[in-house]
Protein backbone atom coordinates (compact mmCIF):
# COMPACT_ATOMS: atom_id res chain seq x y z
CA UNK A 1 0.00 0.00 0.00
CA UNK A 2 2.74 2.21 0.64
CA UNK A 3 4.13 1.27 -2.43
CA UNK A 4 1.73 1.81 -4.82
CA UNK A 5 -0.81 4.11 -3.31
CA UNK A 6 1.35 5.80 -1.12
CA UNK A 7 -0.75 5.54 2.49
CA UNK A 8 0.49 4.41 5.70
CA UNK A 9 -1.97 2.44 7.26
CA UNK A 10 -2.69 3.03 10.82
CA UNK A 11 -3.16 0.15 13.43
CA UNK A 12 -6.54 -0.27 14.99
CA UNK A 13 -6.70 -2.21 17.92
CA UNK A 14 -9.73 -4.06 18.45
CA UNK A 15 -11.41 -6.02 21.51
CA UNK A 16 -11.49 -9.57 21.33
CA UNK A 17 -12.47 -9.81 25.09
CA UNK A 18 -15.83 -10.54 24.30
CA UNK A 19 -17.04 -8.17 26.64
CA UNK A 20 -20.35 -6.60 26.08
CA UNK A 21 -20.05 -3.39 28.56
CA UNK A 22 -18.95 0.27 26.63
CA UNK A 23 -19.45 2.71 25.08
CA UNK A 24 -20.95 3.79 21.82
CA UNK A 25 -20.44 5.86 18.80
CA UNK A 26 -22.14 7.57 16.10
CA UNK A 27 -20.14 8.71 12.81
CA UNK A 28 -21.90 8.86 9.75
CA UNK A 29 -24.48 6.11 9.65
CA UNK A 30 -21.98 3.82 11.66
CA UNK A 31 -22.47 2.55 15.00
CA UNK A 32 -19.30 1.88 16.98
CA UNK A 33 -19.14 -0.35 20.09
CA UNK A 34 -16.11 0.54 21.90
CA UNK A 35 -14.75 -1.94 25.27
CA UNK A 36 -11.33 -0.17 27.01
CA UNK A 37 -11.24 2.77 23.74
CA UNK A 38 -11.37 -0.49 21.34
CA UNK A 39 -13.72 -1.34 18.46
CA UNK A 40 -15.59 -4.42 19.36
CA UNK A 41 -18.01 -4.07 16.61
CA UNK A 42 -19.88 -2.31 14.19
CA UNK A 43 -23.02 -1.52 12.08
CA UNK A 44 -24.41 0.47 10.15
CA UNK A 45 -27.33 1.83 11.24
CA UNK A 46 -28.65 1.69 7.08
CA UNK A 47 -29.87 -1.64 7.85
CA UNK A 48 -31.55 -0.66 10.66
CA UNK A 49 -35.77 -1.27 10.12
CA UNK A 50 -37.36 -0.08 12.86
CA UNK A 51 -35.66 1.12 16.12
CA UNK A 52 -38.15 1.34 19.56
CA UNK A 53 -37.46 1.56 23.53
CA UNK A 54 -38.21 -1.11 26.16
CA UNK A 55 -38.74 0.10 29.15
CA UNK A 56 -37.18 2.92 30.17
CA UNK A 57 -33.40 2.21 29.86
CA UNK A 58 -33.22 -0.66 26.82
CA UNK A 59 -33.56 0.35 23.27
CA UNK A 60 -34.00 -2.18 20.83
CA UNK A 61 -32.45 -1.97 17.18
CA UNK A 62 -33.95 -4.24 14.32
CA UNK A 63 -32.81 -4.80 11.25
CA UNK A 64 -33.64 -5.97 8.01
CA UNK A 65 -34.20 -9.22 6.82
CA UNK A 66 -32.33 -10.00 3.83
CA UNK A 67 -33.83 -12.69 1.32
CA UNK A 68 -31.14 -12.92 -1.07
CA UNK A 69 -28.73 -14.53 0.78
CA UNK A 70 -27.72 -17.88 -0.80
CA UNK A 71 -28.22 -21.24 1.27
CA UNK A 72 -25.03 -21.33 2.74
CA UNK A 73 -25.96 -18.11 4.63
CA UNK A 74 -27.78 -19.31 7.56
CA UNK A 75 -27.27 -16.87 9.97
CA UNK A 76 -28.18 -13.67 10.09
CA UNK A 77 -28.59 -10.75 12.55
CA UNK A 78 -31.85 -9.58 14.03
CA UNK A 79 -31.83 -7.25 16.45
CA UNK A 80 -29.52 -6.07 18.99
CA UNK A 81 -30.63 -3.94 22.69
CA UNK A 82 -28.74 -1.78 23.93
CA UNK A 83 -28.68 -1.10 27.79
CA UNK A 84 -28.31 2.28 29.17
CA UNK A 85 -28.53 3.32 32.69
CA UNK A 86 -30.00 6.34 34.13
CA UNK A 87 -26.48 7.12 35.23
CA UNK A 88 -25.04 7.57 31.96
CA UNK A 89 -22.48 10.20 31.13
CA UNK A 90 -22.08 9.70 27.30
CA UNK A 91 -25.91 10.39 26.86
CA UNK A 92 -26.90 12.69 29.77
CA UNK A 93 -30.43 12.73 30.54
CA UNK A 94 -32.77 15.12 32.40
CA UNK A 95 -35.76 15.12 34.65
CA UNK A 96 -38.18 14.64 31.37
CA UNK A 97 -36.22 12.28 28.84
CA UNK A 98 -33.93 9.21 30.29
CA UNK A 99 -30.51 8.62 28.76
CA UNK A 100 -31.73 5.75 27.17
CA UNK A 101 -34.24 8.05 24.82
CA UNK A 102 -31.55 10.68 23.96
CA UNK A 103 -29.74 7.32 22.72
CA UNK A 104 -32.81 6.29 21.05
CA UNK A 105 -33.27 9.81 19.30
CA UNK A 106 -29.97 10.10 17.84
CA UNK A 107 -30.20 6.20 15.81
CA UNK A 108 -33.77 7.33 15.06
CA UNK A 109 -32.17 10.25 12.73
CA UNK A 110 -29.89 7.96 10.99
CA UNK A 111 -31.41 4.84 10.71
CA UNK A 112 -32.64 3.37 7.22
CA UNK A 113 -32.47 7.03 5.63
CA UNK A 114 -31.91 6.04 2.25
CA UNK A 115 -33.82 9.76 1.42
CA UNK A 116 -33.71 11.00 4.76
CA UNK A 117 -36.01 9.89 7.41
CA UNK A 118 -35.63 12.90 9.54
CA UNK A 119 -36.69 14.84 5.97
CA UNK A 120 -40.30 16.38 5.93
CA UNK A 121 -43.61 13.96 5.61
CA UNK A 122 -45.12 14.36 3.00
CA UNK A 123 -48.34 14.42 5.20
CA UNK A 124 -48.90 13.88 8.99
CA UNK A 125 -52.30 12.54 10.61
CA UNK A 126 -51.46 12.88 14.37
CA UNK A 127 -52.87 11.40 17.34
CA UNK A 128 -54.36 8.32 15.54
CA UNK A 129 -55.41 5.25 17.20
CA UNK A 130 -53.80 1.87 16.13
CA UNK A 131 -55.32 -1.32 17.76
CA UNK A 132 -52.20 -3.29 16.47
CA UNK A 133 -49.73 -2.96 17.70
CA UNK A 134 -51.73 -1.22 20.62
CA UNK A 135 -51.18 2.37 21.29
CA UNK A 136 -52.19 5.80 19.29
CA UNK A 137 -49.03 7.47 17.05
CA UNK A 138 -48.25 9.90 14.63
CA UNK A 139 -48.95 8.33 11.34
CA UNK A 140 -46.19 10.47 8.54
CA UNK A 141 -46.27 9.48 5.47
CA UNK A 142 -42.98 10.07 3.82
CA UNK A 143 -41.42 9.42 -0.02
CA UNK A 144 -40.26 5.62 0.80
CA UNK A 145 -42.19 4.56 3.59
CA UNK A 146 -44.66 5.01 6.09
CA UNK A 147 -44.13 5.90 9.81
CA UNK A 148 -45.86 5.22 13.08
CA UNK A 149 -44.25 7.27 15.39
CA UNK A 150 -45.49 6.62 19.23
CA UNK A 151 -43.99 7.78 22.97
CA UNK A 152 -41.96 4.42 22.75
CA UNK A 153 -42.21 3.31 19.74
CA UNK A 154 -40.96 4.29 16.06
CA UNK A 155 -41.98 1.73 13.33
CA UNK A 156 -40.89 2.20 9.55
CA UNK A 157 -42.33 0.44 6.92
CA UNK A 158 -41.00 0.39 3.28
CA UNK A 159 -44.00 0.85 1.34
CA UNK A 160 -42.64 -2.49 -1.08
CA UNK A 161 -43.74 -4.38 2.25
CA UNK A 162 -47.58 -2.98 1.70
CA UNK A 163 -49.40 -5.79 0.07
CA UNK A 164 -52.82 -4.58 0.04
CA UNK A 165 -55.29 -1.70 2.22
CA UNK A 166 -58.51 -2.31 3.63
CA UNK A 167 -61.15 0.03 4.13
CA UNK A 168 -63.81 -1.86 6.69
CA UNK A 169 -66.82 0.31 8.09
CA UNK A 170 -68.33 -1.13 11.70
CA UNK A 171 -71.88 -1.20 11.69
CA UNK A 172 -73.58 0.96 14.26
CA UNK A 173 -70.20 2.25 14.91
CA UNK A 174 -68.80 5.86 14.73
CA UNK A 175 -65.44 4.28 13.30
CA UNK A 176 -63.79 2.62 10.19
CA UNK A 177 -60.73 0.31 10.14
CA UNK A 178 -58.22 0.63 7.68
CA UNK A 179 -55.81 -2.61 7.75
CA UNK A 180 -52.13 -2.03 6.18
CA UNK A 181 -51.30 -5.58 5.42
CA UNK A 182 -47.69 -6.32 5.01
CA UNK A 183 -45.07 -8.67 3.79
CA UNK A 184 -42.44 -9.36 5.44
CA UNK A 185 -44.47 -8.32 9.03
CA UNK A 186 -43.01 -5.38 11.14
CA UNK A 187 -42.02 -7.32 14.89
CA UNK A 188 -41.96 -5.85 18.45
CA UNK A 189 -40.25 -7.77 20.27
CA UNK A 190 -40.79 -11.11 20.05
CA UNK A 191 -44.36 -10.73 18.23
CA UNK A 192 -44.94 -10.07 14.52
CA UNK A 193 -47.45 -8.33 12.83
CA UNK A 194 -48.62 -8.87 9.45
CA UNK A 195 -51.72 -6.32 9.68
CA UNK A 196 -51.44 -3.26 11.05
CA UNK A 197 -55.32 -2.23 12.67
CA UNK A 198 -55.65 1.33 12.44
CA UNK A 199 -58.99 2.85 13.77
CA UNK A 200 -60.79 6.51 12.15
CA UNK A 201 -63.46 8.60 13.51
CA UNK A 202 -66.05 8.13 10.36
CA UNK A 203 -67.30 11.81 10.66
CA UNK A 204 -63.97 13.31 10.62
CA UNK A 205 -63.58 15.82 7.80
CA UNK A 206 -59.78 16.72 7.36
CA UNK A 207 -58.06 18.85 4.65
CA UNK A 208 -54.38 18.16 3.92
CA UNK A 209 -51.67 19.54 1.38
CA UNK A 210 -49.31 17.76 -0.15
CA UNK A 211 -45.51 18.83 0.69
CA UNK A 212 -44.11 17.98 -2.99
CA UNK A 213 -43.40 20.22 -5.78
CA UNK A 214 -45.54 20.55 -8.58
CA UNK A 215 -42.86 18.90 -10.87
CA UNK A 216 -42.62 16.17 -8.55
CA UNK A 217 -46.41 15.24 -8.79
CA UNK A 218 -46.39 16.09 -12.71
CA UNK A 219 -43.57 13.31 -13.18
CA UNK A 220 -43.70 10.50 -10.70
CA UNK A 221 -46.75 10.77 -9.30
CA UNK A 222 -49.08 11.99 -12.35
CA UNK A 223 -52.61 10.94 -12.10
CA UNK A 224 -51.74 8.91 -8.73
CA UNK A 225 -51.56 12.40 -5.87
CA UNK A 226 -53.17 15.73 -6.19
CA UNK A 227 -51.75 18.77 -4.47
CA UNK A 228 -54.91 18.87 -1.58
CA UNK A 229 -57.23 16.40 -0.82
CA UNK A 230 -60.64 17.46 1.73
CA UNK A 231 -62.43 14.66 2.80
CA UNK A 232 -63.57 11.75 5.63
CA UNK A 233 -60.29 11.47 7.34
CA UNK A 234 -59.65 7.44 6.20
CA UNK A 235 -60.85 8.05 2.99
CA UNK A 236 -57.62 10.90 2.83
CA UNK A 237 -55.19 8.44 4.35
CA UNK A 238 -56.00 5.66 2.27
CA UNK A 239 -55.76 7.84 -0.85
CA UNK A 240 -52.35 9.69 -0.36
CA UNK A 241 -50.88 5.91 1.17
CA UNK A 242 -52.54 4.48 -2.44
CA UNK A 243 -50.65 6.82 -4.59
CA UNK A 244 -47.19 6.53 -2.83
CA UNK A 245 -47.18 3.02 -2.55
CA UNK A 246 -49.43 1.62 -5.55
CA UNK A 247 -51.45 -0.75 -3.39
CA UNK A 248 -54.65 -2.16 -3.95
CA UNK A 249 -57.92 -0.96 -1.70
CA UNK A 250 -60.38 -3.46 -0.67
CA UNK A 251 -63.60 -2.76 0.61
CA UNK A 252 -66.88 -4.60 1.32
CA UNK A 253 -68.96 -6.31 -1.39
CA UNK A 254 -72.20 -7.64 -1.71
CA UNK A 255 -72.54 -9.26 1.92
CA UNK A 256 -75.11 -7.85 4.38
CA UNK A 257 -76.06 -8.78 8.24
CA UNK A 258 -79.63 -8.66 9.40
CA UNK A 259 -79.10 -5.10 10.37
CA UNK A 260 -77.67 -3.92 6.73
CA UNK A 261 -74.01 -3.93 8.17
CA UNK A 262 -70.91 -5.21 6.65
CA UNK A 263 -69.98 -7.94 9.45
CA UNK A 264 -71.09 -9.99 11.68
CA UNK A 265 -70.33 -10.39 15.66
CA UNK A 266 -68.39 -13.12 16.84
CA UNK A 267 -65.59 -14.62 19.03
CA UNK A 268 -62.03 -16.22 18.20
CA UNK A 269 -59.76 -17.71 20.72
CA UNK A 270 -60.88 -15.59 23.92
CA UNK A 271 -61.08 -12.41 21.83
CA UNK A 272 -64.68 -10.87 20.57
CA UNK A 273 -64.46 -9.02 17.36
CA UNK A 274 -66.20 -8.68 14.13
CA UNK A 275 -65.92 -11.16 11.49
CA UNK A 276 -66.30 -9.29 7.45
CA UNK A 277 -67.28 -11.97 5.17
CA UNK A 278 -65.24 -10.70 1.79
CA UNK A 279 -65.97 -11.43 -2.01
CA UNK A 280 -62.64 -13.51 -1.79
CA UNK A 281 -62.14 -14.17 1.64
CA UNK A 282 -62.87 -13.43 5.42
CA UNK A 283 -61.30 -10.89 7.79
CA UNK A 284 -61.71 -11.33 11.94
CA UNK A 285 -60.66 -8.29 14.11
CA UNK A 286 -59.35 -6.48 15.84
CA UNK A 287 -57.29 -8.91 17.76
CA UNK A 288 -56.20 -11.05 16.38
CA UNK A 289 -56.35 -9.81 13.22
CA UNK A 290 -56.76 -12.75 10.83
CA UNK A 291 -57.32 -13.00 7.13
CA UNK A 292 -58.47 -15.88 5.42
CA UNK A 293 -58.23 -16.08 1.56
CA UNK A 294 -60.65 -18.75 -0.43
CA UNK A 295 -58.36 -20.07 -2.02
CA UNK A 296 -57.03 -21.10 1.18
CA UNK A 297 -60.34 -22.83 2.60
CA UNK A 298 -61.08 -26.44 1.72
CA UNK A 299 -64.61 -26.49 3.76
CA UNK A 300 -66.58 -24.58 6.00
CA UNK A 301 -69.06 -26.33 8.92
CA UNK A 302 -71.78 -24.34 10.27
CA UNK A 303 -72.37 -26.01 14.04
CA UNK A 304 -74.66 -25.28 16.83
CA UNK A 305 -73.68 -23.02 19.52
CA UNK A 306 -72.49 -25.60 22.56
CA UNK A 307 -73.46 -28.87 20.41
CA UNK A 308 -72.75 -32.01 22.62
CA UNK A 309 -72.35 -29.76 26.36
CA UNK A 310 -75.21 -28.56 28.85
CA UNK A 311 -75.18 -25.31 27.98
CA UNK A 312 -77.21 -25.76 24.46
CA UNK A 313 -78.26 -22.10 22.89
CA UNK A 314 -80.93 -22.19 20.10
CA UNK A 315 -79.99 -18.48 19.88
CA UNK A 316 -76.04 -18.94 18.81
CA UNK A 317 -74.08 -20.90 16.04
CA UNK A 318 -70.47 -21.31 15.58
CA UNK A 319 -68.57 -21.60 12.11
CA UNK A 320 -65.74 -23.92 11.72
CA UNK A 321 -63.34 -23.08 8.88
CA UNK A 322 -60.90 -25.45 7.70
CA UNK A 323 -57.63 -24.76 5.57
CA UNK A 324 -55.98 -27.35 3.46
CA UNK A 325 -53.11 -27.43 5.40
CA UNK A 326 -55.42 -28.62 8.10
CA UNK A 327 -55.45 -25.55 10.10
CA UNK A 328 -58.67 -24.33 11.64
CA UNK A 329 -60.70 -21.17 12.74
CA UNK A 330 -63.82 -21.59 14.86
CA UNK A 331 -65.62 -18.39 14.72
CA UNK A 332 -67.85 -18.80 17.84
CA UNK A 333 -71.23 -16.74 19.15
CA UNK A 334 -72.71 -15.37 16.49
CA UNK A 335 -76.54 -14.67 16.37
CA UNK A 336 -78.89 -16.93 15.25
CA UNK A 337 -80.69 -14.18 12.63
CA UNK A 338 -77.07 -14.00 11.28
CA UNK A 339 -77.67 -17.77 9.98
CA UNK A 340 -78.87 -17.46 6.78
CA UNK A 341 -77.44 -13.85 5.43
CA UNK A 342 -74.05 -15.85 6.26
CA UNK A 343 -74.93 -19.15 4.38
CA UNK A 344 -76.29 -18.09 1.56
CA UNK A 345 -73.46 -15.56 0.87
CA UNK A 346 -70.88 -18.50 1.35
CA UNK A 347 -73.29 -21.27 -0.51
CA UNK A 348 -72.88 -18.07 -3.36
CA UNK A 349 -69.59 -17.69 -3.18
CA UNK A 350 -69.40 -21.97 -4.03
CA UNK A 351 -67.57 -22.97 -0.93
CA UNK A 352 -67.97 -26.35 0.00
CA UNK A 353 -70.06 -26.51 3.51
CA UNK A 354 -69.94 -29.56 5.20
CA UNK A 355 -72.30 -31.15 7.92
CA UNK A 356 -69.56 -33.32 9.78
CA UNK A 357 -70.84 -36.41 11.55
CA UNK A 358 -74.67 -36.95 9.68
CA UNK A 359 -72.76 -37.30 6.00
CA UNK A 360 -75.52 -34.86 4.21
CA UNK A 361 -73.48 -32.48 2.85
CA UNK A 362 -75.52 -29.03 2.23
CA UNK A 363 -78.66 -30.91 2.92
CA UNK A 364 -79.08 -30.42 6.82
CA UNK A 365 -78.61 -26.50 6.56
CA UNK A 366 -80.51 -25.92 3.31
CA UNK A 367 -83.83 -27.42 5.66
CA UNK A 368 -82.96 -24.86 8.04
CA UNK A 369 -82.85 -22.42 5.60
CA UNK A 370 -86.32 -23.67 4.04
CA UNK A 371 -88.11 -22.64 6.80
CA UNK A 372 -88.75 -18.47 7.54
CA UNK A 373 -89.11 -18.60 10.80
CA UNK A 374 -85.59 -17.71 12.46
CA UNK A 375 -86.00 -20.95 15.07
CA UNK A 376 -86.81 -23.56 12.94
CA UNK A 377 -85.19 -26.91 13.64
CA UNK A 378 -81.62 -26.92 13.40
CA UNK A 379 -80.19 -30.32 12.19
CA UNK A 380 -77.29 -30.57 13.95
CA UNK A 381 -79.93 -30.19 17.45
CA UNK A 382 -81.89 -32.85 16.17
CA UNK A 383 -79.45 -35.28 15.67
CA UNK A 384 -77.48 -34.16 19.13
CA UNK A 385 -81.07 -34.79 20.25
CA UNK A 386 -81.83 -38.43 19.09
CA UNK A 387 -78.26 -39.35 20.00
CA UNK A 388 -78.73 -38.58 23.56
CA UNK A 389 -82.66 -39.81 24.02
CA UNK A 390 -85.52 -38.38 26.31
CA UNK A 391 -86.19 -39.24 30.08
CA UNK A 392 -89.50 -38.61 29.25
CA UNK A 393 -89.94 -41.75 27.55
CA UNK A 394 -89.47 -43.72 30.65
CA UNK A 395 -92.38 -42.21 32.82
CA UNK A 396 -94.07 -45.01 33.68
CA UNK A 397 -97.54 -43.29 33.85
CA UNK A 398 -97.20 -42.61 29.98
CA UNK A 399 -98.19 -45.96 29.79
CA UNK A 400 -100.93 -45.84 31.82
CA UNK A 401 -102.72 -43.01 29.99
CA UNK A 402 -103.74 -44.57 26.30
CA UNK A 403 -105.62 -41.86 24.02
CA UNK A 404 -108.14 -43.79 21.69
CA UNK A 405 -108.54 -42.15 18.30
CA UNK A 406 -112.46 -42.15 18.40
CA UNK A 407 -111.80 -40.02 21.70
CA UNK A 408 -111.71 -36.78 19.93
CA UNK A 409 -112.60 -34.42 23.87
CA UNK A 410 -114.95 -34.38 26.29
CA UNK A 411 -118.42 -35.77 25.24
CA UNK A 412 -121.67 -33.96 25.25
CA UNK A 413 -124.28 -36.50 26.77
CA UNK A 414 -123.93 -39.88 28.96
CA UNK A 415 -124.27 -42.31 26.07
CA UNK A 416 -120.58 -40.68 24.69
CA UNK A 417 -118.82 -40.93 27.90
CA UNK A 418 -119.76 -44.85 27.87
CA UNK A 419 -118.18 -45.48 24.32
CA UNK A 420 -115.21 -43.78 25.73
CA UNK A 421 -115.10 -46.01 28.57
CA UNK A 422 -115.38 -48.83 26.40
CA UNK A 423 -112.45 -47.99 24.00
CA UNK A 424 -110.19 -47.41 27.46
CA UNK A 425 -111.09 -51.22 28.92
CA UNK A 426 -110.30 -52.98 25.76
CA UNK A 427 -106.34 -50.62 25.59
CA UNK A 428 -106.00 -51.78 29.04
CA UNK A 429 -106.57 -54.70 28.93
CA UNK A 430 -104.36 -55.42 25.97
CA UNK A 431 -101.23 -53.18 27.82
CA UNK A 432 -102.48 -55.77 31.12
CA UNK A 433 -99.83 -58.01 30.84
CA UNK A 434 -97.14 -55.78 29.90
CA UNK A 435 -97.60 -53.75 33.28
CA UNK A 436 -97.73 -56.39 35.26
CA UNK A 437 -94.49 -57.82 34.49
CA UNK A 438 -92.78 -53.95 34.81
CA UNK A 439 -94.23 -52.49 37.54
CA UNK A 440 -96.10 -53.71 40.85
CA UNK A 441 -97.95 -50.62 41.05
CA UNK A 442 -101.63 -50.94 41.32
CA UNK A 443 -102.89 -50.03 38.25
CA UNK A 444 -104.29 -46.27 37.95
CA UNK A 445 -108.13 -45.56 38.31
CA UNK A 446 -110.17 -43.54 35.93
CA UNK A 447 -113.25 -41.94 36.74
CA UNK A 448 -115.65 -42.44 33.63
CA UNK A 449 -116.22 -39.48 31.06
CA UNK A 450 -119.12 -37.48 31.29
CA UNK A 451 -120.54 -34.43 33.10
CA UNK A 452 -118.49 -35.28 36.15
CA UNK A 453 -115.78 -37.12 34.57
CA UNK A 454 -114.67 -34.53 32.03
CA UNK A 455 -110.95 -33.92 31.85
CA UNK A 456 -110.67 -37.45 32.75
CA UNK A 457 -107.88 -37.86 29.70
CA UNK A 458 -105.58 -35.60 31.85
CA UNK A 459 -102.02 -37.04 34.14
CA UNK A 460 -101.81 -37.75 37.61
CA UNK A 461 -98.93 -36.66 39.09
CA UNK A 462 -96.02 -38.64 40.44
CA UNK A 463 -96.17 -40.49 44.04
CA UNK A 464 -100.37 -40.17 43.87
CA UNK A 465 -102.23 -43.35 43.98
CA UNK A 466 -105.45 -44.02 42.58
CA UNK A 467 -107.59 -42.30 46.26
CA UNK A 468 -105.47 -39.42 45.72
CA UNK A 469 -102.73 -39.86 48.72
CA UNK A 470 -99.43 -39.43 48.66
CA UNK A 471 -97.50 -42.42 48.21
CA UNK A 472 -94.10 -42.60 50.31
CA UNK A 473 -91.39 -44.56 49.45
CA UNK A 474 -90.07 -46.92 51.74
CA UNK A 475 -86.70 -46.05 53.94
CA UNK A 476 -83.75 -47.81 53.53
CA UNK A 477 -82.36 -49.80 56.61
CA UNK A 478 -79.10 -48.73 57.62
CA UNK A 479 -76.08 -51.60 57.55
CA UNK A 480 -74.52 -51.61 61.18
CA UNK A 481 -71.44 -53.10 59.72
CA UNK A 482 -70.76 -50.37 57.01
CA UNK A 483 -67.89 -48.13 57.02
CA UNK A 484 -68.03 -44.74 58.55
CA UNK A 485 -67.17 -41.75 56.75
CA UNK A 486 -63.96 -40.02 57.94
CA UNK A 487 -64.15 -36.91 60.24
CA UNK A 488 -63.44 -33.72 58.38
CA UNK A 489 -60.61 -31.67 59.00
CA UNK A 490 -62.98 -29.09 60.71
CA UNK A 491 -64.41 -31.73 63.40
CA UNK A 492 -60.40 -32.77 64.20
CA UNK A 493 -59.89 -29.04 64.74
CA UNK A 494 -62.97 -28.37 66.75
CA UNK A 495 -62.27 -31.70 68.96
CA UNK A 496 -58.93 -30.35 69.97
CA UNK A 497 -59.88 -26.86 70.85
CA UNK A 498 -62.77 -28.31 73.42
CA UNK A 499 -59.48 -30.67 74.70
CA UNK A 500 -57.46 -27.42 75.36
Amino acid sequence: MQKNLGISPDEKQLSVGGHNWGGIGIVGSMLTFMVESKQAFEVSLADVSQTQMQGKTDVLLEFHVDDTTGANEKDSLMDMSFHVPTSNTQFPGNENRTSAQILWEAILDRADNGSGSSGEAVVTFEGIAILTPRGRYAVELHLPFLRLQGQANDFKIQYSSILRLFVLPKSNNPHTIVVVTLDPPIRKGQTLYPHIVIQFETETVVQKNMKLSRELLDEKYKDRLVESYQGLVHEVFVKVLRGLSGAKVTRPGSFRNYKNGYAVKSSLKAEDGLLYPLEKGFFFLPKPPTLILDEEIEFVEFERHGAGGASMSSQYFDLLVKLKNDQEHLFRNIQRSEYRNLFNFINGKGLKVMNLGDGQGTSGVTDVLQDTDDVAPDPHLERIKNQAGSSEDSDEEDEDFVLHKDDGGSPTDDSGGEESDASESGGEKQKSSKKEARSSKPPVKRKPKGKDGEGSGKRKPKGMDGEGSEKRKPKKKKDPNAPKRPMMPFMYFSMAERAY
